[in-house]
């Protein structure tokens, strides 16, 4: 069975004069002097055959936006094409998604790998020697490699796939904070962090007597760095922390993080959910013990995250969940473990999902994880501004500046108006979809006094022009419900 791929999302074994550099994120490049170029470049669109897989279909092609032009288009306007679920219209209007922290959309190249795999060498892994499974079991595990060499790990052993980044901080608190932690030891967090990276460590705090330590916000609503310095002592043994907020936008220096914890011997544990789906994430020139991500939100589909853990972080900690394929032997009286990562994934895996993960990898390092972070910060300020000017909003986190940047996401509240109003409100009238509540993140909405706001989140697909049709849709409701005033 053949199906088209774009240049950008080659199998790296099928072509040996084209390579993807996905350890970096900064796209193609070729040995034969290619200049790097976007997955969406018309022409640029290669055919590979499914060793082995006798019944033939036809080729599905990536869509491409033949009206934009190349050199003036938006990286939003040339890739919006590549994801069908965008082209509809919701309630009479043409959809604008903008709550892409939630999850991000799909494109057609992910979708298709998804259902070729249960169309075409559907089967378990690692348990047969028949075609079917070894070709499963060669793709999930090039699946592996692809996220390994996407963050830059060490290798594909550092890699544990998992149902989603809160079952990887679960894994990490049961297997290595059970393990490590004692009475007095203590685990420092910031009030913004989401309910995944909080809850786990209360839990694994009740067990063990560890005690929860939290760092504030400073005057421009960040996690307060020098409060964190103070913080940080000879009890301290784990900083969980975010790389990206998912409500106040900012952008921590996470290897500066690293580096004033490990001088009293601490691990750190990075949530990357907002982070690696957004810019280059290099696991190595950070420095940290883990880091947890989640594919639904990088283009992916949902069921499927992954925890990277330093190799010999892995090989020391006890299984999480026991039974299939993450033993070595079983007896009657006791078992013994395979090593990292099959120890960590018992049970038959999410297949299709990681199979789906790795082509969202392609896709993604296709266009280059510097564009794509380059043209986001374009949008972050546009967003940020164009919300600023709107009368009675407040916007929660950071202002942009040339030294700090924000990530694509504004959560704000409106003076008299609920969140929720406002979400359903703009949904039903201009087919724009934003999030309201309070974002997992309940006690920093707390801290902030109020229990809930409206979030508005970008990726590289979203436009200008429909940040300006969320402003005008905004402007709209505000207008509506104060009249009722």
């Amino acid at each position: 069975m053949a199906r088209a791929i774009p240049v950008g999302c080659m199998h790296p074994r099928s072509y040996s004069n084209i390579t993807i550099d996905s350890s970096n994120g900064r796209g193609l490049q070729s040995q034969m002097g290619m200049k790097r170029s976007f997955y969406f470049q018309s022409k640029c669109l290669f055919s590979r055959q499914k060793r082995g897989v006798g019944r033939a279909m036809s080729a599905v092609s990536t869509p491409l936006n033949v009206n934009a032009n190349p050199e003036t288009a938006s990286l939003g306007e040339i890739t919006k094409p590549d994801f069908p679920i965008l082209k509809q219209e919701v309630n009479g209007s043409r959809l604008v998604y903008l709550d892409n922290a939630a999850t991000s959309q799909k494109p057609q190249f992910v979708i298709d790998a998804v259902r070729e795999y249960y169309e075409a060498y559907n089967a378990n892994v690692h348990r047969g020697i028949h075609f079917l499974s070894a070709k499963a079991t060669d793709e999930y595990e090039l699946a592996r490699k692809k996220v390994a060499d996407f963050i830059n790990a060490g290798g594909s052993r550092e890699i544990v796939f998992t149902r989603n980044a809160t079952e990887a901080i679960n894994l990490v608190a049961y297997s290595w904070g059970l393990t490590n932690l004692k009475a007095g030891d203590e685990i420092i967090l910031s009030i913004a962090e989401h309910h995944s990276v909080i809850v786990p460590w209360q839990i694994v705090a009740q067990k063990t007597g560890a005690v929860l330590k939290f760092v504030n916000l400073n005057e421009r609503e960040v996690p307060d760095l020098e409060q964190l310095k103070q913080l940080l002592c000879e009890k301290t043994k784990l900083v969980a922390i975010h790389h990206v907020s998912n409500t106040l936008g900012c952008i921590l220096p996470i290897q500066e993080i690293v580096h004033w914890t490990q001088k009293y011997g601490a691990r750190v544990l990075v949530d990357a959910c907002q982070s690696v789906p957004h810019m280059s994430v290099d696991v190595q020139q950070l420095g940290v013990d883990f880091l947890v991500a989640s594919s639904h939100k990088m283009c992916g589909p949902t069921g499927i995250g992954f925890l990277y853990g330093k190799s010999e972080l892995l090989t020391s900690m006890p299984p999480f969940l026991g039974g299939g394929e993450m033993i070595a032997d079983v007896f009657l009286d006791h078992s013994t473990y395979a090593e990292p990562p099959s120890r960590f994934e018992a049970g038959t895996p999410a297949i299709g999902e990681a199979i789906g993960l790795g082509a969202a990898i392609d896709y993604l390092s296709g266009i280059g994880m510097q564009r794509i972070h380059e043209y986001e910060l374009e949008l972050a300020n546009y967003l940020y501004q164009s919300l600023s000017n709107v009368s009675n909003v407040r916007i929660y986190g950071p202002a942009p500046n040339a030294t700090s940047g924000r990530a694509a996401l504004c959560s704000f509240t409106v003076e008299n108006v609920h969140p929720t109003d406002i979400a359903t409100f703009l949904d039903q009238q201009h087919g724009v979809a934003v999030r309201s509540g309070h974002h997992c993140a309940q006690p920093l909405h707390r801290y902030l006094g109020t229990n809930a706001s409206c979030r508005a989140s970008l990726y590289f697909y979203n436009t200008k022009d429909e940040v300006d049709t969320f402003i005008k849709g905004l402007k709209d409701t505000i207008s509506f419900f104060t009249s009722f005033q």
